[in-house]
């Protein structure tokens, strides 16, 4: 049984075609809302998704209700801005359910992005994006190319056990850390990020980055 796990914060415009998109790969479909003010939750709804508002801490906290509230044997994470192909999510479930990983990512550096470039923002996302890979590697002596992009799949019990602390996004990076401390089963596909089809990210960096920069040390040690 696969769950799907779809967090939002005013997606009205995109969460409609995600949420059918999955539908053909879910036995259940969580829209994780972050106090959206423009009808996300009420689309979701209407197209029979199981809505749940989070407690307003951010993604991270979202996500860790979310892993608490799913039925699923597998959850797969994916965004509500439509930069995520549902069509992927087999390439995704796939090593599980071969029973040849515990934990998959889709890949950007693999897949490609038509996010991760064009810009100074992008170019400084996808620094320290390659910054915080290349310190993962070192340290777990593996090789992946992506430890930022949120969408992946795994397993619930082993999500439950990770004891996920984070309450942004910086619970993905965490997420592939405590996967490899806790020696897991790592693997990644690729997986092409498009360009967000509506709205705007709600990352600012100039908030964020110290607290990228903690958990990295946190979690590596």
């Amino acid at each position: 049984m696969i769950t799907i796990v779809i967090p939002a914060l005013n997606e009205a415009a995109t969460i409609g075609d995600v949420i059918n998109g999955c539908k053909k790969y879910a036995d259940e479909i969580i829209v994780i809302d972050g106090h959206s003010t423009d009808g996300t939750a009420e689309v979701a709804a209407n197209l029979t998704a199981r809505c749940i508002t989070d407690n307003g801490k951010g993604k991270g906290a979202a996500l860790r209700h979310a892993i608490n509230e799913a039925k699923g044997d597998i959850i797969v994470f994916i965004d509500a801005d439509g930069s995520h192909d549902p069509d992927d999510i087999p390439k995704l479930t796939e090593p599980i359910l071969k029973g040849e990983a515990d934990h998959v990512t889709g890949s950007r550096l693999l897949g490609g992005s038509s996010e991760l470039h064009g810009g100074f923002d992008e170019f400084f996302r996808l620094m320290g994006s390659s910054f915080i890979t290349a310190c993962i590697n070192w340290r777990f002596k593996v090789r992946i190319s992506d430890s930022q992009n949120g969408f992946r799949a795994i397993k619930t019990d082993v999500a439950k056990k990770l004891n996920l602390k984070e309450d942004i996004t910086t619970i993905e990076q965490e997420m592939i850390m405590k996967t490899l401390k806790k020696q897991f089963r790592l693997t990644e596909v690729p997986s092409h990020e498009h360009k967000r089809k509506a709205g705007y990210s709600k990352i600012r960096l100039s908030k964020v980055w110290i607290r990228y920069g903690y958990t990295l040390i946190k979690y590596l040690i």
